[in-house]
């Protein structure tokens, strides 16, 4: 840690930053400033580089392996991993969530930082007191000693923001703490930041929704293509200049023309049932009926625990729930959709809410999970054609646009927006004739988002039936061409989009079932 430099107003100063991988220039000169006590935004498009600056700045890309000067308190800093930074009071707060559920919330918070008493042994009434301290300090209840396993997603937010105050922490990054979050969950995280705010820590937040930034952030940096492209102060910030920053184009119509060419029905499910999978005697899908025509994109809204994700599962192989009953057709033939492999034969396909646990395999590369629901079309005498697979690949790497050199990246390393791209290509390729799309849109900016969409209006403009369950309801009302509303498991109203408004579906949507 050397050389002193007068920087009295900002708490930190990221100088001329860039970052080479192998083929890939990440970062290319960017500069940004973070005013002592502030929350500073950072915005951008998947893969524009936010989380690889965050990376920089926390050592986890050590000093060394970028060019730049960072800044700190005043003293240019040199961190050869993330504990020289967060011995300095940077802690950073990764989007997938660094927690061990087999241990307790003391435990974590105090993971590698025990507190130990005589004899150099850890004292546990010290550590569940002070654990206890610091979960009211982010409005948590919950008893220190509570399995991380057993709270939810939310909670284990702020389990790890009370690490970070345990580590006496100055500058708090957060990169898209809200991601998996829902909308409650998000309020409260936000506020508490805003509440810390108040005690003088310093944060960062990396997000991509818009509404989020502009009721919590200062100032906010625009990162495009690993470059930066102007930082704005609260007062100037609007929707539409950040998504022209951040796109390098006016977006004046986020959903792209679709013009419906609607055909004979091609799915039918009647009288659909799914009871819970443990709790035998809970329905969680009430008898649910719907259709879809050829080259329609048909919407389902529904409030958190409705049964939209359950009523796909069950459908597609029976991949949720026990005690499934009801009735499947396409073109007018009943079919059975009793396995994953029985719903692609018979011209299914559901690309998962849950593309990093369900949809991909992260470790393998993008040639591999783009052929993996589809592999009989690359079989040839019981094995696998691996030039035509890579062909394969290749073209839906180019034609759906994936950010990535080759086909042989791990697919982990893609950007949210991208992994998405390699998910719903694995689907196309296995050629269904209706496909589910489950929050296909989830956690990934407003520029790869129009894609998406795009991608949607093409497969219905090929024929194909396209369900989309979505929790945006504007996202609904600017794709869909129907939707229907569920609610405790139960279709509660079906809207074509002449007729459907937030209102509508809202009033459908929160129709309690008859006691």
């Amino acid at each position: 840690m050397t050389d002193k430099v007068d920087a009295p107003l900002n708490i930190l100063e990221m100088r001329g930053i860039t970052k080479t991988f192998p083929g890939v220039k990440a970062l290319q000169d960017v500069t940004i400033e973070v005013g002592r006590g502030q929350v500073h935004a950072i915005c951008g498009e998947n893969g524009a580089g936010k989380s690889t600056l965050m990376k920089v700045l926390s050592g986890v890309y050590p000093f060394g392996t970028y060019e730049g000067d960072i800044v700190f308190e005043n003293k240019i800093v040199e961190f050869k991993d993330i504990r020289d930074s967060e011995a300095e009071g940077i802690v950073i707060i990764h989007q997938e969530l660094a927690l061990s559920p087999y241990l307790s919330i003391a435990e974590n918070i105090f993971l590698n930082n025990e507190q130990r008493g005589g004899l150099g042994l850890i004292d546990w009434n010290k550590t569940n007191a002070e654990a206890a301290k610091l979960l009211a300090r982010v409005g948590l209840r919950e008893n220190p000693t509570t399995k991380i396993m057993d709270i939810g997603v939310g909670k284990q937010q702020l389990v790890e923001i009370a690490k970070a105050l345990s580590k006496r922490v100055k500058l708090l990054i957060l990169d898209e703490p809200t991601a998996a979050l829902n909308d409650d969950d998000s309020d409260h995280l936000l506020n508490l930041i805003l509440h810390l705010k108040e005690q003088g820590i310093t944060a960062i937040i990396i997000s991509h929704k818009l509404n989020e930034i502009k009721k919590v952030a200062d100032s906010v940096t625009v990162i495009r293509d690993g470059k930066t492209i102007e930082t704005i102060s609260k007062s100037d910030v609007t929707e539409e200049r950040i998504i022209k920053d951040m796109v390098g184009r006016d977006l004046e119509n986020r959903y792209p023309d679709h013009t419906p060419h609607i055909g004979d029905e091609i799915l039918r499910v009647e009288d659909w049932t799914a009871h819970h999978p443990q709790d035998v005697n809970r329905v969680v899908v009430d008898n649910v009926n719907i259709n879809v025509r050829r080259g329609e994109i048909v919407g389902i809204a529904g409030l958190m625990g409705a049964g939209r994700t359950e009523f796909a599962m069950s459908l597609f192989g029976r991949s949720y729930g026990s005690k499934i009953s009801g009735r499947v057709f396409k073109n007018g033939v009943e079919i059975k959709t009793r396995t994953v492999s029985e719903a692609i034969a018979n011209g299914l396909a559901y690309a998962t809410e849950d593309r990093k646990t369900y949809g991909l395999n992260l470790i393998d590369d993008i040639k591999r999970n783009i052929s993996m629901a589809a592999l009989k079309k690359l079989e040839k005498l019981g094995l696998v054609n691996d030039g035509q697979e890579w062909t394969v690949a290749n073209e839906y790497r180019k034609s759906m646009n994936i950010k990535s050199p080759t086909v042989l990246a791990k697919t982990g390393k893609l950007s949210g927006g991208n992994q998405q791209k390699v998910v719903l290509s694995k689907w196309i390729y296995s050629d269904p004739d209706v496909l589910i799309l489950d929050e296909p849109t989830r956690g990934i900016d407003v520029g790869a988002k129009y894609e998406i969409y795009s991608i949607i209006n093409k497969l219905a403009a090929e024929g194909k039936g396209v369900i989309v369950i979505s929790s945006e309801l504007p996202e609904l009302l600017g794709i869909c061409d129907r939707i229907y509303a569920l609610s405790e498991g139960r279709i509660t109203g079906e809207l074509p989009i002449e007729e459907a408004s937030p209102e509508a579906l809202l009033k459908l949507m929160t129709m309690e079932k008859a006691r």
